[in-house]
């Protein structure tokens, strides 16, 4: 699959949901949201996380960046629904763990997912809150005995990153770090209405429901600036 560097991060940009997904899982990937904060705000360390792995154009920034460096077929795949696309596609012949979230979010993302795709086989699973070394050994430990083929780590950045490259040291499958997607999929937090998503103005409507984002939102418009500038 092809990519770009955007201010050194480097993208991928597929064609497609599922050719990223079956590109995922063919190698094994660890799958990393990029949009265009992380690209505006690449550090020498962000940069390196993201390079060793899958970076996929999460957010209608990334997507603008990759047109621009003549990949017009990119299209957006955001996080939140692409590990359910995993799940839709390979419930049936793959297994899956998750790691994220408070207790209760975590416990309903399983029941939810057990409820919507019948026969699923989720190994294991666990809250966000994993506070001691102890803890996460205890936790890779666990995912080496079971032997998932997908796993989601529910955590943010670059929290959720790091860990995952130390799982996958010792075993080897597709990863996704989801931010705060199992929030969303258990309805704890709303995401923007399908109109505003169709029509790439989720940023919009999050600062109308958030005023205080609109420091991070002025930040953004240098990514834009920079982007006609083709400094990316």
């Amino acid at each position: 699959m092809e990519s770009a560097l955007l201010n050194g991060v480097q993208t991928f940009a597929p064609p497609s949901r599922d050719a990223l997904m079956a590109y995922a899982i063919k190698n094994q990937k660890i799958l990393v949201a990029v949009n265009a904060e992380k690209i505006l705000h690449a550090t020498t360390q962000s940069r390196e996380l993201i390079n060793r792995n899958l970076g996929y154009p999460d957010g209608v920034g990334a997507v603008w960046a990759l047109h621009k460096k003549g990949f017009q077929d990119t299209v957006k795949i955001p996080g939140c629904e692409l590990w359910l696309d995993l799940v839709k596609r390979y419930y049936k012949t793959k297994t899956f763990y998750l790691v994220g979230g408070q207790q209760a979010v975590i416990e309903e993302t399983v029941e939810k997912l057990q409820t919507e795709f019948e026969g699923i086989k989720i190994l294991n699973y666990r809250n966000g809150y994993v506070k001691t070394e102890d803890e996460k050994q205890a936790l890779i430990a666990d995912i080496v005995a079971k032997q998932p083929d997908v796993v989601f780590v529910a955590m943010g950045s670059p929290k959720q990153e790091l860990l995952m490259e130390e799982i996958q040291t010792q075993h080897k499958a597709t990863y996704q770090g989801l931010g705060g997607s199992f929030d969303v999929y258990t309805g704890h937090v709303e995401r923007a209405p399908q109109w505003w998503v169709n029509n790439q103005l989720e940023w919009a409507y999050r600062l109308i429901k958030q005023p205080s984002r609109i420091k991070r939102q002025i930040h953004l418009l240098r990514f834009f600036v920079n982007l006609q500038l083709n400094r990316y």
